[in-house]
């Protein structure tokens, strides 16, 4: 099968990637794909076009669609076309002219971010040649040996190709490396490699490699481009082809997901959202750095180090705003159109997963804590807010998974057992047999108290897992809004040059045996919120929350019943903490 365009992104996590929101150090998009069969390499090499155009003989369904992602391409807002079209695959998930569009978008996206990256482009302009092609050796063999589904070499190949191809003709790409090189020479040598290439095959790591080599070399006898450069486009491109949330991870982003399961990282304190001219802040951390210097929620950072963000562009004032422990940076704020600039340390920020705990119901005492995320704290953290709750005279609960992305497997496996007795949790399966586990409930310290879960669309991943464990033994009530449908798990690898790779590993089962991906969890009941809720002030309607606590009051039991079975509740061990579920 051929394509006629592009492929490559990652909020983004989980995070869906509309601007990139930015917990600061700590990137919060997620990737997103498709992927194409066949063996012969020249059947998957993708032809590239600066200014990719929608075909227009062809009748889609979602039509409107595909002209709004057109223009957001057309300006290449490539975030905003690649949320735009996978909003649209939920609803069409067998449209493959969707799927192919935000392929396009996600191409461009992954490169534009990683050549805002510091480390990524220090990584390239660093490591010696021989170095490069070691790690991509490396990725292949990672590959090879963990990844959920015997891998087609060639695909993996013909991203990497395409991948390439979109830097030739990304204007950064050439200005830093083959400055003197005219367009149309680049071009003519882009179709000149597909036919090198043409009777090529591609069935194993050794293959891909050799394709790669022969690349890099050709494009250095022919430019003088580096050949480094070359091999880390491959790199990128061959793990986007796998699926939607594995990727390659540059040093800076392979500390900010460890820090992110740790459950701190070094930073401002600030969760930022990307906007042409200026940083938005979303949220401030308390206690860090920007809280202690009066940093507030809504306020702008148009320039850092005194350098404007429209003329840097947003990513690389992100950037620029991350560095090492106790070191500083110059923030120019706009607040409410008055300009303030402060100089602010960097420190080590503990990341809250625990944003909520309080009784929302003081008549009848119902209970609600709010989970952000899953992390290597967040058993800890739950603990302290059940207990702060029971003491406050909790009589059923609420727990609040809305827009929580995921996080640890473990951590969302030991918040379950807090309330099944016995049992399956979850269930993972690989192609690897060391990654087929089931875990199942502990009878020790099982809380009994009447339990109601708050979920929607964006409840993803570790989220699932929870909330499938709960409605499959029936242990509450789920509210909300059918879940993400995101059903795999991933591992953290670390790179020996530097930096690492998020693979799937594993695919998840509710206790049932019912798989989640692409079908999500759905709730016993629905409810839409309210248009007149505004989750970023949590003013208005709260509708979700609003039927939650009818729901808790109607499910109470006798106080008697509240208790943990087992009065020495420890705190639970975590294992195998690289295993995250985003």
């Amino acid at each position: 099968m051929s394509l006629r365009h592009l492929c490559r992104l990652k909020k983004a996590q989980l995070e869906t990637a509309q601007q990139a929101t930015l917990r600061l150090g700590v990137c919060l998009a997620f990737v997103f794909l498709v992927t194409f069969g066949g063996r012969t390499f020249a059947q998957q090499a993708l032809s590239v076009d600066a200014n990719p155009k929608l075909e227009t003989n062809v009748d889609f369904q979602p039509e409107e669609v595909l002209k709004e992602g057109e223009q957001l391409e057309k300006s290449r807002k490539w975030g905003e076309a690649l949320s735009v079209y996978q909003q649209a695959i939920k609803q069409h998930p067998d449209n493959q002219r969707l799927k192919q569009r935000r392929a396009v978008a996600r191409i461009h996206f992954d490169f534009e971010r990683r050549y805002a990256d510091a480390s990524f482009l220090k990584s390239v302009e660093t490591t010696e040649h021989g170095v490069a092609l070691s790690t991509y050796a490396e990725v292949l063999s990672k590959i090879q040996i963990h990844y959920v589904d015997e891998p087609n070499w060639a695909e993996l190949a013909s991203y990497g190709l395409t991948s390439f191809e979109v830097a030739l003709m990304s204007p950064e790409f050439r200005t830093r490396y083959i400055p003197q090189a005219q367009e149309e020479n680049i071009r003519q040598a882009i179709l000149d490699t597909r036919e090198r290439l043409s009777k090529m095959t591609v069935n194993n790591p050794d293959d891909a490699t050799a394709i790669v080599e022969s690349t890099a070399r050709w494009y250095f006898d022919r430019f003088q481009l580096s050949q480094q450069a070359t091999t880390y486009e491959f790199i990128c491109g061959a793990i986007s082809a796998l699926d939607p949330y594995s990727a390659f991870m540059s040093k800076n982003q392979f500390s900010e997901t460890m820090s992110q399961i740790e459950g701190n990282f070094v930073g401002l304190g600030v969760e930022l959202r990307t906007q042409p001219d200026h940083l938005e802040i979303v949220s401030v951390i308390a206690n860090g750095s920007a809280s202690l210097g009066g940093v507030i929620k809504g306020d702008k950072i148009v320039a850092v180090d005194r350098q404007r963000v429209q003329d840097i562009g947003s990513e690389k004032a992100a950037d620029m705003l991350r560095g090492p422990e106790n070191s500083f940076v110059e923030v120019t704020l706009n607040r409410h159109g008055k300009m303030n600039s402060m100089r602010l340390q960097r420190l080590r920020v503990e990341i809250p997963s625990v944003e909520d705990a309080e009784i929302v119901d003081k008549e009848l005492k119902v209970g609600y804590i709010r989970l952000t995320n899953f992390q290597k704290t967040t058993p800890r953290d739950f603990d302290a807010a059940l207990w702060k709750l029971h003491r406050e005279g909790m009589q059923s609960l609420i727990v609040d998974l809305r827009g929580n992305p995921g996080g640890l497997l473990k951590a969302s496996v030991d918040i379950a057992d807090r309330f099944i007795n016995t049992g399956v949790i979850v269930s993972t399966r690989g192609r690897n047999p060391m990654e087929d586990f089931v875990h199942r409930a502990v009878p020790a310290s099982t809380w009994r108290v009447p339990l109601v879960v708050l979920v929607d669309e964006n409840s993803a991943s570790a989220s699932e897992i929870f909330a499938a464990a709960i409605r499959d033994h029936a242990r509450g009530t789920i509210v909300g809004e059918t879940t993400y449908g995101k059903g795999s798990v991933q591992g953290i690898f670390p790179l020996n040059s530097s930096g690492g790779v998020r693979l799937t590993t594993a695919k998840f089962y509710s206790p049932f045996g019912k798989p989640i991906a692409e079908v999500g969890v759905a709730a016993d009941r629905v409810v839409q919120q309210s248009a007149k809720f505004d989750p970023e002030t949590a003013s208005g309607d709260d509708a979700g929350l609003r039927i939650g606590i009818q729901t808790a009051r109607s499910a109470m039991q006798t106080p008697a019943n509240t208790m943990p079975r087992n009065s020495n509740f420890d705190q639970p061990s975590l294992t195998r903490s690289s295993m995250i579920n985003q």
